[in-house]
């Protein structure tokens, strides 16, 4: 599987919020006969801070949750990613699963290999960091606080979590947790089915600006002193604070559907990052056609494509980039719309990654210095081979979990021209 490096990190406001005490640090005042002092303790903003992901290789709802791409990059990576923006002084990864491991180490961060015992369904998240605070103890390593962040939790906001060590290191909270502010009329049912009102009164319906804000938990990160956390082996203790972050971040990803949100928030919410490669190669059908054909009654077919993408190819060439279409399809259009674009084209091909192979050793192109656009299971082999395998918007669901990165436009509706545009911009 190939590295993935892309960049796009969501960031959101911070606002940090908790109980009445004062967001300054308390201070003794000593008077003397000459002068006044105001000492504050001089460690207390010196403290070591590690974050720790927990990612272990079984997942029962979504089959290796922590290896689904999110934006065209794994969700442990997008952990290690906010954790390493945000400053903390190390990134460890806890895990059992040695391709999430080297997933792990290719983004920047140290792994600890998680034993069996605390990586089944029923371990918890607090005995796999206190195993990986023990771990990197015996290593020599220690830290004075702890940044627990989840991987499912795909919109990390990098400043919310720096705002919340820096609250912990200056000793104005000992537990700070992520969570988004919410208006939102709370129900539960009873044991007969009735809906019992939670956060409010039934009868009483005041105004939004009229009521008290509550503040829902999103499990993105939570940040701890390390001694604390041993003293109560739990994520929360002594005084606790809110890192208030921005309500779109707030996804976790449990189940499918969840993941399908995630993606489509990261194609709203993510800047397109560049993609620096030599060589650009496509699938034709669902990649420069919309995946539909017109049959006459003497079965010639016809397809639609984009003049965007047209130009987007003409852009290509012009700028002399490589580019090749390798179709499986032997149908005259494939070869009419490849002489249109003055691309050369190879066409009724079963076996598409030697066909690749035989085409970039013959340009003396690197596999990992090539992106393949495809969209169907027939593109799998050749997008396994190369460094940037990429999917437009509407792919097999296969083909979405192989991509480096997923499009946002379409095949046949803009995708090569969105591509075309990524690479040109290197």
């Amino acid at each position: 599987m190939a590295a993935h490096r892309d960049r796009g990190q969501a960031a959101g406001r911070t606002r940090l919020a908790g109980d009445t005490r004062e967001m300054t640090m308390d201070m003794t005042v000593h008077t003397t006969g000459e002068s006044t002092t105001a000492d504050a303790t001089a460690d207390s903003t010196a403290g070591r801070t590690v974050a720790i992901i927990p990612a272990r290789g079984g997942s029962k709802q979504v089959p290796r949750k922590n290896l689904q791409r999110v934006g065209g990059v794994p969700l442990v990576e997008r952990a290690v990613r906010a954790a390493v923006a945000a400053g903390v002084d190390e990134v460890v990864v806890s895990t059992d699963d040695d391709e999430i491991a080297a997933v792990g180490i290719a983004a920047g961060a140290r792994v600890i290999r998680r034993p069996a015992e605390i990586s089944g369904d029923t371990a918890t998240s607090e005995s796999a960091i206190l195993h990986a605070l023990d771990e990197l103890e015996a290593q020599g390593d220690r830290f004075d606080v702890v940044a627990f962040v989840q991987a499912t939790s795909p919109f990390l906001p990098s400043d919310a979590l720096a705002a919340a060590v820096d609250e912990v290191r200056a000793d104005r909270a000992d537990s700070v947790f992520a969570a988004y502010e919410t208006y939102g009329f709370l129900w539960r049912r009873d044991a007969d089915g009735a809906a019992l009102a939670i956060n409010h009164e039934a009868a009483h319906r005041p105004r939004r600006q009229d009521r008290e804000p509550h503040h829902l938990e999103t499990g993105a990160f939570y940040v701890f002193r390390a001694v604390g956390f041993r003293e109560s082996r739990h994520r929360f203790f002594g005084r606790i604070r809110i890192a208030e972050v921005p309500e779109w971040t707030a996804i976790e990803i449990d189940d499918e559907q969840q993941l399908q949100i995630a993606r489509a928030l990261a194609a709203l919410h993510e800047s397109p990052e560049a993609i620096p490669v030599r060589a650009v190669v496509t699938d034709f059908d669902g990649v420069h056609t919309d995946d539909t054909a017109i049959v006459d009654a003497d079965g010639g077919e016809r397809v639609r494509v984009s003049r965007e993408d047209g130009m987007g190819v003409a852009l290509l060439r012009r700028a002399g980039v490589p580019m090749l279409i390798l179709s499986t399809e032997v149908n005259p259009v494939v070869r009419a719309r490849a002489d249109k674009l003055r691309v050369p084209v190879l066409h009724g091909i079963d076996d598409k990654e030697a066909a690749l192979r035989d085409w970039a050793r013959e340009n003396d192109l690197p596999l990992a210095d090539i992106a393949y656009l495809g969209n169907d299971v027939n593109d799998l082999p050749a997008m396994r081979i190369v460094g940037w395998p990429i999917a437009v918007a509407n792919a097999h669901p296969l083909v979405l979990e192989e991509a480096r990165v997923v499009l946002r436009r379409r095949g046949g509706d803009g995708a090569v021209r969105e591509l075309v545009e990524r690479v040109l911009s290197s």
